[in-house]
C-alpha cells in the first residue's frame, strides 16, 4: 500500500497502467503483477480531490482500503516516500547508502537520517517532475535525463510546505535551470519566457543570439498534470527574477 502509494504521487494520470516502466518494477519488486499494482494506482485516483475535481475518475471499489493510507501520507509527502525506500531496502537487502549511492564521507559530522530523508525526496520529487513532463525540457525539449532537472519554482530552503508540490516544479535542462535559478529568465503570467535585464550585458556575445534571444517570449512546454502554480510562478517573478 506506501508503496503504490509513492508511486502514484510520481506518476501522471494517464500513465497510470500496467504498461508503465515504473508499474512494472515495482511489481517485479513486490513479487506482484503488474496488472495489481496498475489497479491499486486507479484506487488511489478515486482517492484524490484533484482528479475528482478535473472530472476523472479512479477506480472507487478499493477506496475504503486506500483511504486510510490517502489520509495519513497525502499531506506528509516527506515521511511517505522515506517509509517507501525503507521497504524498498528491506526488500532488496540493502542501505540507505547503498540505495541512494551515498558516500560515507559524506555523512561525517551529519545528521544520517536527515540527509537521507532529503536525498529520498529530492529523487521523488524529480521522478515526479520528469514523469509529469515526459521527460522533456519545457524550454528546449531536450529529453536526455541525465541532461535534465526538476528545477524548483520556489527553492526547496524556502518553502517546506511546498517542496514536493508538482506544482512547484518545472523540468528544465541543466542551462536553463540555472539561469532559472539565478534570476536570469522568469516564466511571465501566459506561462512565456521572459528575460532580466540584467542579460542586456550579454547581447554582443555569441551565446546571448542562440540561447537567450531565441526563447524571449517563448510559450514553455505544459505538462500533463499540475502546471506551474500562477502564483508561485509571481512569487518567482518578485523574488528572484532579475535580483540576484
Amino acid at each position: 500500500m506506501i508503496l503504490t502509494l509513492a508511486l502514484y504521487f510520481q506518476l501522471p494520470f494517464g500513465r497510470l497502467n500496467h504498461t508503465t516502466p515504473e508499474v512494472r518494477e515495482l511489481a517485479k519488486l513486490m513479487n506482484r503483477t503488474e496488472n495489481a499494482v496498475a489497479l491499486r494506482l486507479v484506487n488511489y485516483a478515486a482517492c484524490d480531490p484533484y482528479i475528482i475535481n478535473s472530472g476523472r475518475t479512479g477506480m472507487p471499489g478499493g477506496l475504503s482500503v486506500c483511504m486510510p493510507y490517502w489520509d495519513e501520507f497525502a499531506d506528509n509527502k516527506e515521511d511517505l516516500f522515506l517509509e517507501a525506500e525503507k521497504i524498498k531496502n528491506r526488500l532488496q537487502k540493502q542501505t540507505f547508502e547503498q540505495s541512494l549511492k551515498i558516500e560515507d564521507s559524506l555523512l561525517k559530522g551529519m545528521d544520517r537520517m536527515a540527509y537521507v530523508k532529503q536525498r529520498v525526496n529530492q529523487n521523488a520529487f524529480r521522478a515526479m517532475i520528469l514523469n509529469n513532463y515526459e521527460s522533456h525540457c519545457a524550454i528546449t525539449g531536450i529529453n536526455i535525463p541525465e541532461l535534465l532537472v526538476a528545477s524548483h519554482i520556489i527553492p526547496w530552503s524556502v518553502n517546506e510546505k511546498e517542496r514536493l508540490n508538482p506544482e512547484n516544479g518545472i523540468c528544465l535542462s541543466a542551462l536553463y535551470d540555472k539561469a532559472f535559478d539565478q534570476g536570469f529568465i522568469s516564466v511571465d503570467k501566459n506561462n512565456r519566457i521572459i528575460l532580466a535585464d540584467k542579460l542586456r550585458h550579454y547581447e554582443t556575445e555569441d551565446y546571448y543570439a542562440r540561447h537567450f534571444a531565441s526563447i524571449k517570449n517563448q510559450p514553455i512546454r505544459l505538462p500533463e498534470e499540475h502546471l506551474p502554480n500562477p502564483m508561485f510562478l509571481e512569487w518567482h517573478r518578485d523574488c528572484v527574477f532579475n535580483k540576484i
